[in-house]
């Protein structure tokens, strides 16, 4: 004990005994006498009470018209206010053995508010009763006070009173009880209000729709011409000139069977930033309604119970059902260590039971946590446990403290490009980023929604059949869905000739048509190049840094539209031109980003001679659908995983402000909606807007490279060759050979110093010209020649 608490100790005990008499005798009195004015005061309120109980019952008594009026403003109130007083009375003349609390007098406001509540049910009967007097029959049982309570307005206040008393003697069960009373009644009024709200909306979307005689006629409003794409000042304004092109009554009866429909189907009306009329979402298929996994519940209880099997502590955290698969999120529990510890007595020896040996407990040691390597090392126990075909581990789950383990569903649900597109999400994003995609829906179930001018570009790959196409669909349709042809311009590369010619009549595309031929590729990027370098001279003209800052000033000619280059098939075009193919796309991914110029590039085999060490350092940002290995998974995330996605628009999304890959369901779009919004864009009246094209720049950037590629060849066969089909070494080759009485393409190689691409052409060309025999089964060729032309080796 500290000495200063010793001394203060100390001193209360001095001054305690100070005063103290050590010897009193029992004969002493106490001469000075008070008046015990609290016992008193508490009789007097006794009394009173009793008095005011015979003053109320009483037929005749003092102040006969007060005690009535009493009577008939409270009725058989009257006994809570002597309730009252003879409880003032008692807590008065006890006030020296006990004190009123704050719960106690919680508990006494609770009952002067359930005695009020009292009184108001008091007042819904009036039987002849006489009290003090006065007949309850003309009045209620609760006075007129009661009385007042019945009213509606009386039935809000009592009921207050008494949700308040039961707060004040039991909030947190209030509180509970009146939340699963709303739930209940939320869960009741929600679908007749659902079916109200479908009502007015109908009404009012009736009310407030057009013919689609007036629908044709709304053309863009802006001033910018589509003729600003070409570089070259418009003549008129495209939207005024397709409105003045025909009268509205005229345009009903040239209006084609394609445009009819989109019209009916168009719904609410969309339109851009610069004026141009969009597509309806009614055009795209809404989401399916939502179904919950029954099995989650059991699966959870499955995969602690697995866990727990191997000897883990673990609980579930939480559980978030996606539209493919649902993520568990697995908390680690502890690993604690136990020691037995023997009981001993005062003097040191072991405590013994009744069967004679020594009393022990056990004591805990340590306590850690467990460790993720213990839990992630047991997937494949747990997709048994399941029975999956595969799960995924994510460890841990960016932003929580918890395992995510992602199992798939029985059923997939799909998802929309509509629900997506309708998401605050999306509107969201759309409002502030440049370039907004719908990407589909997390395994949270929430839409994902990025922005390619942030990307800025996008590495696509995956298997036959995982979705691949599928999502680049999406991509351009939700494109489409959002942005005008002045606001946005397509380059579409489409080796397969299957996928993407639908769009070539819309009127985003930069070129008259979808690209089809490979040969065709190195002259479509260098028109894409020659578009980046004009743009960068027109930035550093205006003294500006990019597209986003050009474009916040009106100018006559109108702004500069962003482009997307999307290439569906990289490998078949590698195999083309590889070299140029590469450069230019390095180049593209490097440079292009300012001058709003991007590339969305899909692989359906991620190899490291398709995806090159290059193309992945300036393509951050990649999407990886289900892949067939996990090398392929490797090449395009860099790590392992995408092999066991599911395939049908499953995919993991890597960003470049995450570390780790994001597992999202792709949206689906079919055959039929893309159809729809092909045939709104190519409806008779934007056929007439004029569409600016840069296939003149396509043939001459192909002649060129054509020309170069031949320049090129004729080089190398002038460097390599005699330029009549033999090489230039071939009679060092014819010289060597006869030397010798066998040669071999490995021989030439080492004496000639050449490789064996080239050593093997000048085999074949000894062999043609009768100087060495056949191929005798992988061994090296005989030499044919004379003995007389050999020389003496």
């Amino acid at each position: 004990m500290p000495r200063a608490a010793v001394r203060r100790s100390s001193r209360r005990r001095s001054r305690r005994f100070s005063g103290l008499r050590l010897y009193r005798p029992p004969w002493s009195l106490q001469l000075s006498w008070r008046p015990p004015l609290l016992p008193l005061a508490g009789a007097a309120c006794v009394v009173g009470a009793a008095a005011l109980v015979n003053w109320v019952i009483a037929p005749l008594g003092v102040v006969t018209s007060v005690r009535e009026a009493f009577v008939e403003a409270l009725g058989v109130g009257v006994f809570l206010i002597i309730g009252l007083v003879l409880f003032l009375g008692l807590w008065i003349a006890a006030g020296a053995r006990w004190r009123l609390g704050s719960l106690a007098l919680r508990r006494l406001a609770a009952g002067l508010l359930l005695g009020l509540f009292a009184v108001g049910i008091a007042g819904l009967f009036r039987p002849h009763w006489d009290l003090g007097g006065v007949d309850l029959g003309r009045v209620t049982v609760g006075g007129e006070l009661g009385d007042a309570l019945t009213s509606p307005i009386g039935a809000f206040v009592m009921l207050g009173l008494a949700t308040l008393a039961s707060m004040l003697i039991a909030p947190r069960a209030t509180i509970r009880f009146q939340f699963a009373v709303a739930t209940l009644l939320a869960q009741m009024l929600r679908p007749p209000l659902r079916r109200l709200w479908r009502i007015i909306a109908e009404r009012y979307r009736r009310a407030t729709h057009r013919p689609a005689i007036a629908a044709d006629t709304d053309q863009p409003t802006g001033s910018t011409s589509p003729a600003s794409l070409t570089h070259k000042p418009a003549a008129a304004d495209p939207p005024q000139a397709a409105t003045d092109a025909a009268p509205a009554s005229d345009e009903a009866e040239q209006q084609s069977t394609t445009e009819k429909r989109a019209s009916a189907r168009s719904g609410k009306r969309r339109r851009s930033a610069d004026g141009w009329q969009l597509p309806s979402l009614d055009l795209l298929r809404p989401d399916a309604p939502a179904r919950r996994n029954a099995q989650a519940g059991l699966q959870a209880q499955l995969i602690v119970d697995t866990l727990a099997s191997f000897g883990v502590d673990a609980r579930i955290a939480d559980i978030n059902e996606g539209p493919s698969v649902t993520r568990f999120g697995i908390e680690p529990g502890w690993e604690v260590r136990m020691r037995k510890v023997t009981l001993r007595d005062e003097s040191g020896r072991p405590l013994m039971d009744g069967n004679g040996q020594p009393q022990t407990r056990e004591e805990e040691v340590s306590r850690t946590r467990v460790r993720v390597s213990k839990i992630t090392r047991l997937s494949n126990d747990l997709a048994l446990a399941l029975a999956a075909p595969s799960i995924r581990m994510e460890a841990p789950v960016p932003g929580k403290p918890v395992i995510g383990i992602e199992v798939p569903n029985r059923e997939t649900r799909l998802v929309s490009l509509r629900g997506v597109l309708e998401s605050p999400q999306y509107r969201k994003v759309a409002g502030s980023a440049a370039v907004a995609i719908a990407l589909g829906r997390a395994v949270t179930g929430a839409p994902v929604v990025a922005d390619l001018a942030q990307m800025p570009h996008l590495l696509i790959a995956g298997a036959t059949g995982s979705g691949k196409s599928v999502g680049i669909n999406t991509f351009i349709v939700s494109l489409l869905m959002h942005f005008s042809p002045e606001q946005l311009r397509l380059v579409l590369v489409d080796p397969k000739r299957v996928e993407l010619t639908g769009y070539g009549d819309v009127p985003h595309l930069v070129f008259s048509r979808v690209i089809t031929e490979p040969d065709e590729l190195v002259g479509v990027l260098g028109v894409v190049v020659t578009e980046m370098e004009r743009r960068y001279r027109r930035f550093e003209s205006e003294q500006v840094r990019n597209i986003t800052v050009y474009n916040e000033k009106d100018r006559p000619e109108g702004n500069l539209p962003y482009w997307v280059v999307v290439i569906d098939e990289l490998a078949d075009l590698m195999m083309t031109a590889p070299v140029e193919v590469e450069q230019q796309l390095v180049r593209l991914a490097q440079l292009a980003r300012a001058t709003g110029i991007f590339l969305v590039i899909a692989t359906q085999r991620p190899s490291v001679d398709v995806v090159t060490g290059l193309i992945k350092a300036n393509f951050p940002t990649r999407i990886a659908y289900a892949t067939s290995s996990q090398t392929d998974s490797r090449v395009i995330l860099d790590r392992a995983g995408a092999e066991k996605l599911l395939g049908r628009g499953d995919m993991l999304f890597l960003a470049t402000d995450s570390l780790q890959p994001r597992r999202v369901q792709g949206c689906y779009v079919s055959d039929d909606e893309i159809r729809q919004v092909i045939d709104f864009w190519t409806q008779d009246r934007f056929t007439q807007i004029p569409r600016p094209t840069l296939d003149h720049q396509l043939e001459e950037a192909v002649r060129t490279a054509q020309s170069g590629a031949a320049h090129s060849d004729g080089s190398r066969r002038a460097r390599d060759g005699d330029g009549a089909g033999r090489d230039a070494l071939y009679d060092d080759a014819h010289t060597l050979a006869l030397d010798h009485t066998r040669v071999s393409a490995s021989l030439l190689q080492r004496r000639l110093r050449i490789g064996y691409p080239r050593a093997a052409r000048l085999i074949d060309d000894l062999e043609s010209a009768g100087v060495i025999g056949a191929a005798e089964g992988g061994q090296s060729r005989r030499v044919l020649a004379g003995v007389d032309e050999r020389e003496p080796s």
